[in-house]
């Protein structure tokens, strides 16, 4: 009679076997393998295109698009198609052939890591493929709360923190995005004047796919029910070192206090004239006592939650991919 041996007489544990690289979740490829992927497609960008996708401080090269967008692209193809083809087979048992609805996309990551650029490039390729000619970018600063409101809550310190997000809009807003709801209205962000413009929305009307971009959209709560990622079909986060997303940050600062905040409308005007020695001091404590914290209290335990990780070196070039094994 065979018996099985208590945890403790086994030659390795749980956490051992977790630590072996051949039990990751994930697939990691290095930059010239997932290159590799894209089965020599050509870009359909041209410079000028991409000059207007860029950041501001972000000199993605057509190279890069080729590298690591173009391939990420031609997956998130494969599995839109196989999503849709789901749908129809769904929409044929439920009688009714024509129901389908979006395929949604989340990209999280630090604040200065480019995830707005890779959203752009990304919806910018992904509107290229026939089956899937119109594609929607929301981003989640739209949910914000107006400044009044956390102005009156003590947390305007604390912008781009899960609280100061009007949640409960944004999970009706996916909710009703994923039922197929057409014609839905999604609240628009002025970063110029540093809050929710009331007199504008941003109109989804059933497109294709949806990609919402974010802070804190992996993240998820002890007590809550649901969760924005629950909607999501495929996620994304777009990871950098601590080092180098402090020195992004400073970079685009000084930058859009040459350009942006000398507009007399920027709510950051203030430190249009302040040199740049005081500049950089504001911008490092920023950094330091907000983006900082929030990125490792809230958003950087999020990234294994992602179906892909783009890992970034310096310049924001992509060095390595990890993709989760179905």
């Amino acid at each position: 009679m065979s018996t099985i041996a208590a945890p403790d007489e086994q030659d390795w544990t749980a956490e051992t076997a977790l630590a072996g690289a051949e039990f990751s979740p994930y697939a990691t490829l290095a930059r010239s393998e997932w290159a590799a992927l894209s089965a020599q497609i050509p870009v359909p960008l041209s410079e000028a295109e991409l000059e207007r996708l860029r950041g501001i401080t972000e000199r993605v090269s057509l190279q890069e698009v080729a590298d690591i967008y173009l391939p990420l692209a031609r997956l998130l193809n494969l599995h839109v198609a196989a999503a849709q083809a789901l749908h129809r087979v769904s929409g044929t048992f439920l009688g009714n052939p024509t129901w389908t609805v979006p395929y949604v996309i989340g990209i999280a990551g630090s604040v200065a890591v480019g995830k707005s650029t890779t959203a752009r490039i990304l919806q910018a390729l992904l509107s290229r493929w026939p089956n899937h000619p119109r594609v929607d970018l929301i981003t989640t600063d739209g949910f914000l709360f107006p400044n009044r409101v956390l102005e009156a809550r003590g947390l305007m310190h604390r912008k781009g923190f899960p609280e100061s997000y009007d949640i409960r809009r944004l999970l009706r807003f996916c909710a009703e995005l994923k039922s197929g709801r057409s014609s839905l209205a999604a609240p628009v962000y002025s970063h110029l004047r540093y809050d929710l413009l009331p007199d504008e929305e941003q109109v989804v009307d059933r497109p294709d796919i949806v990609i919402i971009e974010g802070l804190n959209v992996l993240q998820t709560g002890a007590a809550a029910p649901l969760f924005v990622s629950d909607f999501f079909d495929f996620s994304i986060y777009v990871d950098a070192a601590l080092e180098q997303l402090r020195d992004w940050y400073l970079q685009r600062f000084l930058h859009l206090r040459e350009t942006v905040f000398q507009d007399p409308n920027s709510y950051f005007h203030r430190y249009a004239e302040s040199s740049e020695e005081d500049a950089t001091a504001t911008a490092l404590r920023i950094w330091r006592e907000i983006n900082e914290v929030n990125l490792r209290e809230n958003i950087e335990p999020t990234r294994e939650r992602a179906t892909l990780i783009l890992e970034k070196g310096p310049n924001h070039a992509v060095q390595r991919v990890r993709l989760r094994k179905l």
